[in-house]
């Protein structure tokens, strides 16, 4: 048998920046060179080098796009990275457009707060040209005997499990882990039959909320904003999250459970990710896929429309209510969700509504814990908005459905190293797993380097 490491060097004890690394002996696959996120620092963890020397990978294969997964990519290429990368054909395209949304945050950051940047416009173009493809199934040939597979994660468009496989033994890194059911994405395609697994486990310690709730709430304050003929502001993640609400928007409207009214998509990155849904629509669950086949444009609905400039966003507060903002950022940290909470949260007939995680010290958790002042963009602005918040979209999947995950792996399993996700909840993951299943289970420090028999 041969004997194989894997190294822990990012996504460990924290939610983001997952970065692994499988060492065959013969050959080194790097999983994953994500962006981390949401510390103090993480600033200073980016800018650090890597603990391994760049030009020495054979292959980086990445999971899905989110910036915790692809954020470093350019950097890694910037430093000395030539091999290839591979990954679903949508995690591509979407990379496209996050990576380069990343970097026009990084020289608005170095020119206002002279943060220096991770890299330029020519290390992405470096990137992308070594980027290549592969179908969910398809067996991709890797050096010292070793082939990968992607399985459709659930997640979001194109993000993938990938299995490892050599002389009968398998390695999964599960990325991120889809919750079910979701309004666009299908049902994970749970891998089986391996020995090592490495998943996340950012719901580790919890359940989802409001799942069988959420589009009925979502009606509820749609409703509420038209008797009172206000403004519904609804801060989204552009990747996803803006996706799920337009099409939950749309089925309102379709079906006639809400007159249309103006909606705002303002966001130029969540734009560019909507088009790009557009252009694959073969990844979406198949009941999504039927309704688009009988006609519907699951994006686009009477008196929807999408703000591209800044003199377009700025009209929208010239508008008459009731109408409905989706802007990012979803936290309402930078974007122009700011310039539209500044303008609206003193109304008493606005709702200020949270579909996504609200990380602690930012402005979304601030108004969703109930603060009546807050500052934005450097003015005081009183909060006479109604905040209100929706939990059951989540594309993590939660603590349960974890558990069967690895309870569907099989009989084989002989250790799971449990990472991206806070240490509370990767430490009872740990435990729940041990106790539930019996399966050995660990939840790997920083930097650690583990040994397995593959």
């Amino acid at each position: 048998m041969k004997h194989s490491k894997i190294g822990f060097y990012g996504g460990v004890g924290s939610v983001t920046g997952a970065n692994f690394l499988l060492d065959t002996g013969g050959a080194k696959f790097l999983i994953d060179c994500g962006m981390v996120q949401g510390s103090r620092f993480a600033e200073e963890s980016n800018q650090k080098p890597f603990p391994y020397e760049p030009q020495s990978i054979d292959a980086l294969l990445v999971t899905h796009s989110h910036s915790d997964h692809i954020g470093r990519i350019p950097k890694l290429v910037k430093e000395g990275y030539a091999g290839k990368i591979y990954s679903t054909e949508p995690t591509r395209a979407l990379a496209t457009v996050m990576l380069a949304d990343a970097l026009n945050v990084m020289i608005f950051e170095e020119q206002s707060y002279a943060r220096p940047r991770l890299y330029d416009r020519e290390d992405i173009d470096k990137t992308l040209a070594l980027w290549q493809t592969i179908e969910y199934g398809a067996r991709l040939a890797l050096p010292d005997d070793v082939t990968a597979t992607w399985n459709d994660a659930g997640h979001i468009l194109g993000a993938g499990f990938i299995t490892f496989e050599r002389g009968g033994q398998k390695v999964v890194f599960s990325g991120d882990i889809g919750n079910y059911p979701q309004p666009l994405m299908g049902a994970p395609d749970i891998p089986n039959g391996y020995q090592y697994l490495v998943m996340e486990s950012v719901y580790g310690d919890r359940l989802h909320e409001e799942v069988s709730e959420r589009s009925d709430l979502l009606l509820h304050h749609i409703e509420q904003t038209i008797s009172k003929k206000g403004t519904l502001i609804i801060p989204a993640f552009s990747l996803e999250r803006t996706q799920i609400i337009l099409f939950e928007i749309n089925n309102l409207v379709e079906s006639g459970k809400v007159p249309a009214l103006p909606v705002f998509l303002d966001s130029p990155l969540a734009i560019a990710v909507t088009d790009i849904y557009r252009d694959h629509t073969k990844y979406l669950r198949r009941e999504v896929r039927e309704q688009i086949s009988a006609g519907d444009d699951i994006f686009d609905f009477a008196k929807l429309k999408f703000t591209r400039t800044v003199a377009d966003s700025r009209a929208i507060s010239e508008v008459p209510g009731p109408k409905i903002i989706i802007a990012g950022s979803g936290m309402s940290h930078g974007g122009r969700i700011e310039g539209h909470e500044s303008h609206f949260l003193a109304d008493k007939n606005t709702t200020l509504l949270l579909v996504g995680y609200q990380s602690v010290g930012s402005l979304g958790r601030r108004l969703q814990d109930g603060a009546k002042r807050v500052r934005i963009n450097n003015q005081d602005v009183k909060v006479n908005a109604t905040v209100a918040t929706i939990r059951g979209w989540s594309g993590h999947a939660d603590r349960d459905q974890l558990v069967d995950f690895v309870a569907k792996g099989g009989e084989k399993i002989e250790k799971v190293f449990v990472t991206m996700g806070e240490e509370r909840a990767a430490l009872f993951l740990v435990q729940r797993l041990r106790d539930y299943l019996g399966v050995n289970a660990v939840a790997p420090s920083p930097g650690e380097v583990a040994e397995i028999e593959f």
